[in-house]
């Protein structure tokens, strides 16, 4: 690593483990636990000098605990001989940090609480990619691994994956090991504070090994097989024999005699033969532990081959605990037999050399590195939260411009125009006949057929879509009128109408148009990345009639010129006689209704109602929306065919939220906050991102690294997707 790691230990007084008799209130002692582990923190951090630093820290908490977040944790229950009052069913963190609080002189922040386990994978995958692994064999024994979201019922989504802490030391509780424990795992658990719990764990963890030589040992003394049958009172006492003792033993060359010495110690006089069956027990028992952790073990790498769908997997174990470190035979017997029981997986042991702690801390690193990224895209994302008095705000400024659109004196200067479309009546139910439609309003043109019978459901429709090339989008007016009528007469013949009498027509012509009579519409401005020539200023029925002529393939009865809202609105009135209103959401924006005449001072008369096309895109042109338009929204206009038009439309509509979003992520790359500060080229290009990806991001991806993952591979080059997956 290149880096000092500084580190106390400091031993837990016993009476803080195990519930001292002298206090009756299990919140106290409890409180009294995460006191001691603040002061110790306190204390580290003032050797170190470090007091008046903010620091993040991982709390590496070995013991089960229900996670719902990265930063908390509610204990299930306590195991290897901790049975501290108060702390079970509570959140750890919580607690550590109140402690923590209590301390006014240390700045910490409890960011990450992760099992042994998972900061041993995590200590072992930063110098080995490969590593989805980690197992503790030592005081306890435990294992976690890298499990597909998809298969996780208690989280939600489906995508990536997360470490599952296993807790396979309470495997056989419910009596699937019974078949292979012994009259000594009975008597060895009866004799635990948790009897009937972590079944697995007292055949195999460190705590436990040591007793079981010692109740084995014990009965073959009384049977007269060892020691001529004389034992020693310390053979009696529980605990006497540690399986650091089980470890020296069965070393290589000086077991034999350590051996001797230990059960010397233990006030037994052994013989040569006594020394050589006790080593043996010593074998049998720690083979046991080991090839009962190499099932396990082979279990989960199962799972991950399976979960794959690979015929053979290649990963890595890192592994930690006392008891895999220092007992000289335990790691190649564990390694043999887990190869043995999964010959379709290429395994490499990993050991931590640096303990479960620094797994904990490269997590809370990465916790505070994406807890301080979250506070900016926060600060970035709360631009764009509009709370319920901007929304007043904004309904009473769109109110305000309604009724300025609506006067002869200021409609000029009305940002919201309020166009007349002489559409004075919904329909009835009695229309009947065949009507040709077209509908410009985007990138694509539609001819449609519509045949109306008799009643309010018996309409047919049909219909082709035509794409208008960008280079007629920006053209000249008669180069895309021509396209138009090259369409018309490509629906004529694919229906085989071409040369049938007159058809009256209706135009949907989706862009700000003033009208003096139903089949007039002036174009007021292009809209929606439109920019043909000759065409603001002009009648638009004109110089499609015009088009019409030049072509002189059939001719067509162009009754009326509407906008997609006035058209929306009458679609549903059609079905609904109560609609009035009428909304597009989609490459642009807006609104029509009907409004009563006497409101309508730009048409004479005051009698009935006529339908008001309102063009609220442009609403906000004038300034009024600058308090919440961002700068986001400032650069997607500076960069449109239209600077400074159409504001509202720019915040609101499908032709402009992608670019929107794909400013925010150059902003945000620059700072550093995605790709690692990696802008692609495909992500510098104007309108890579499309709108559509928006819902397909929102539909599938339930969370930020999901999301920054899909961008990945979407916008950077495969050497930088590489590199960033890493």
């Amino acid at each position: 690593m290149g880096q000092p790691c500084w580190g106390s230990r400091r031993l837990v007084p016993e009476e803080t483990l195990a519930e001292p008799m002298r206090l009756s209130s299990g919140e106290l002692l409890g409180q009294q636990l995460f006191d001691y582990v603040a002061d110790c923190a306190a204390d580290f951090m003032k050797t170190r000098k470090l007091e008046h630093k903010k620091l993040p820290l991982g709390l590496t908490f070995s013991f089960p605990c229900q996670q719902s977040k990265l930063e908390e944790g509610i204990l299930l229950s306590w195991t290897k001989k901790f049975k501290v009052r108060g702390v079970q069913d509570t959140d750890v963190v919580g607690s550590l940090t109140r402690a923590l609080r209590r301390h006014q002189d240390i700045d910490v922040d409890v960011l990450a609480l992760v099992n042994d386990t998972v900061a041993t994978m995590m200590t072992c995958a930063y110098d080995d990619p490969r590593c989805e692994v980690g197992v503790i064999i030592g005081t306890g024994t435990n294992a976690c691994y890298m499990e597909d979201m998809s298969h996780i019922d208690l989280v939600e989504g489906d995508e990536g994956r997360m470490a599952i802490n296993t807790e396979w030391g309470a495997f056989g509780e419910d009596g699937s090991l019974e078949d292979i424990r012994t009259e000594f795992d009975r008597e060895l658990d009866l004799g635990s504070i948790n009897p009937g719990k972590q079944l697995f764990e007292k055949m195999i963890s460190g705590l436990y090994i040591g007793e079981l030589v010692r109740l084995i040992l014990l009965k073959m003394t009384k049977a007269g097989l060892l020691f001529r049958g004389e034992k020693s009172s310390a053979l009696h006492t529980k605990g006497k024999i540690e399986t650091r003792h089980v470890a020296a033993m069965e070393k290589y060359k000086e077991g034999l005699q350590n051996t001797r010495e230990i059960l010397s110690e233990l006030g037994l006089e052994p013989s040569e033969e006594d020394c050589l069956a006790v080593q043996h027990v010593c074998t049998i028992v720690s083979f046991r532990s080991a090839n009962l952790c190499a099932a396990a073990l082979a279990a989960i790498l199962n799972r991950l081959r399976e979960n794959r769908r690979l015929t053979r997997l290649r990963t890595t174990v890192g592994m930690d605990g006392t008891l895999y470190k220092t007992h000289p035979q335990y790691p190649k017997r564990l390694h043999k037999v887990v190869r043995k029981l999964v010959p379709n997986c290429d395994v490499r042991f990993l050991l931590s050399e640096s303990g479960s702690a620094k797994g904990a801390a490269m997590v809370t690193a990465v916790a505070a590195r994406v807890q301080a990224q979250r506070k900016v895209i926060d600060e970035v994302l709360a631009l764009f939260q509009l709370t319920r008095e901007h929304l007043v705000s904004v309904k009473n400024k769109m109110r305000a411009e309604m009724e300025y659109g609506l006067k002869k004196e200021t409609q000029p200067l009305a940002t919201v125009k309020m166009l007349p479309t002489y559409v004075c009546a919904m329909p009835d139910g009695t229309e009947k006949g065949k009507y040709l439609a077209l509908d410009l309003g985007g990138t694509n043109f539609r001819v449609l057929l519509v045949k109306i019978g008799s009643g309010r459901r018996s309409v047919r429709m049909y219909n082709k879509i035509f794409a208008i090339p960008l280079e007629i989008m920006q053209g000249t007016g008669e180069e895309l009128f021509d396209h138009i009528v090259q369409c018309i007469a490509d629906f004529l013949d694919y229906m085989g109408i071409k040369g049938a009498s007159r058809l009256p027509l209706g135009f949907t012509f989706s862009f700000p148009c003033k009208q003096n009579s139903l089949d007039k519409g002036i174009l007021v401005e292009w809209t929606k990345g439109f920019k043909a020539t000759d065409c603001e200023g002009e009648d638009v029925v004109d110089m499609l009639r015009e088009a019409i002529k030049r072509r002189n393939e059939f001719e067509l009865d162009i009754v009326a010129v509407l906008n997609d809202t006035v058209g929306t609105m009458m679609t549903c009135a059609y079905e609904d006689p109560a609609c009035e209103i009428g909304l597009i959401a989609g490459t642009g924006s807006n609104v029509c209704y009907m409004e009563e005449m006497r409101n309508i001072e730009l048409v004479e008369g005051d009698e009935g109602n006529m339908c008001i096309n309102t063009e609220w895109g442009g609403f906000g042109d004038n300034g009024c929306l600058d308090e919440i338009r961002t700068q986001y929204d400032a650069e997607v206009d500076e960069g449109s065919l239209n600077p400074g038009k159409q504001r509202y439309e720019k915040m609101t509509s499908g032709m402009y939220l992608g670019e929107i979003v794909r400013q925010i992520l150059i902003d945000l790359t620059k700072h550093g906050l995605l790709f690692r500060g990696q802008i692609s080229e495909r992500l510098r290009t104007r309108g890579i991102f499309e709108t559509k990806f928006l819902s397909q991001i929102e539909r599938y991806f339930k969370d930020t690294p999901h999301i920054m993952f899909f961008l990945i591979t979407l916008y950077l080059p495969q050497e930088q997707q590489e590199m960033v997956l890493e």
